[in-house]
C-alpha cells in the first residue's frame, strides 16, 4: 500500500519532485547525479489520497507516477536538477513517454517552493527554445506524495543497473 513519508531536511538540503514516464528510469537517472542525497518513486497530485500502483494504472486517479529527490543544493543546484530532467525525457509529448502512454506519465515539475517555481520556468522557457515542438510539461504546486510499494523503490538498480554517482551506463527501462 502507498503512503506518504516525512521527509526531515537539514538547512543545505531540498526536496524536487519530478515526472518524466515511467519512474524506474527517472529515479535512476537522477540517483547517478552528485549531490542527490535520496530518491524516492511514487504517485503526486491526483484526487485520491494513497493511491495503489494499480489504480494509478487506470488513469482515474490523476497522479502521475513522480520521483522525489532530496537533494543538498551545496553540491548541486535545483537548476542543474531541472535540466537533467528536460535532458531524460521528451517534454512535448501529452501523456506519454515511448510506449508508456496515459495521463499518469505526463510530464511535470512539482515545486515546493516559489524560487522553484521561478527556476523551472525559466529554464522550461529557455529549453523550448532549442526545441520545434512545444514543451508540455506542467509546473505545479507539489501535492501529497505517496510513496510507491517497496517493489517499485530502486527498481532498475535492483535489477543490476548501475545507480553508483557519475555512472554513464545506458538506462534500460524494462516491466
Amino acid at each position: 500500500m502507498t503512503k506518504t513519508i516525512q521527509v526531515t531536511l537539514e538547512p543545505h538540503e531540498q526536496l524536487a519532485t519530478f515526472a518524466a514516464g515511467c519512474f524506474w528510469s527517472v529515479q535512476l537517472s537522477f540517483q547517478r547525479l552528485d549531490g542527490v542525497i535520496d530518491t524516492h518513486v511514487g504517485y503526486i497530485n491526483g484526487n485520491i489520497e494513497n493511491p495503489t500502483y494499480q489504480q494509478v494504472c487506470t488513469g482515474t486517479t490523476g497522479h502521475a507516477e513522480a520521483v522525489q529527490i532530496k537533494f543538498d543544493e551545496n553540491k548541486i543546484l535545483y537548476e542543474d536538477l531541472v535540466k537533467k530532467f528536460f535532458e531524460i525525457h521528451n517534454p512535448t509529448t501529452l501523456n506519454r513517454q515511448k510506449n508508456d502512454v496515459g495521463t499518469q506519465y505526463r510530464s511535470g515539475i512539482y515545486y515546493h517552493s516559489n524560487e522553484q517555481r521561478d527556476i523551472a520556468e525559466r529554464v522550461k522557457k529557455d529549453e523550448e527554445e532549442n526545441l520545434k515542438d512545444a514543451i508540455v510539461t506542467e509546473i505545479e504546486p507539489a501535492g501529497p506524495f505517496y510513496n510507491a510499494d517497496d517493489y517499485h523503490q530502486r527498481y532498475l538498480e535492483k535489477g543490476g543497473q548501475c545507480a553508483r554517482t557519475g555512472c554513464t551506463d545506458r538506462i534500460r527501462c524494462y516491466g
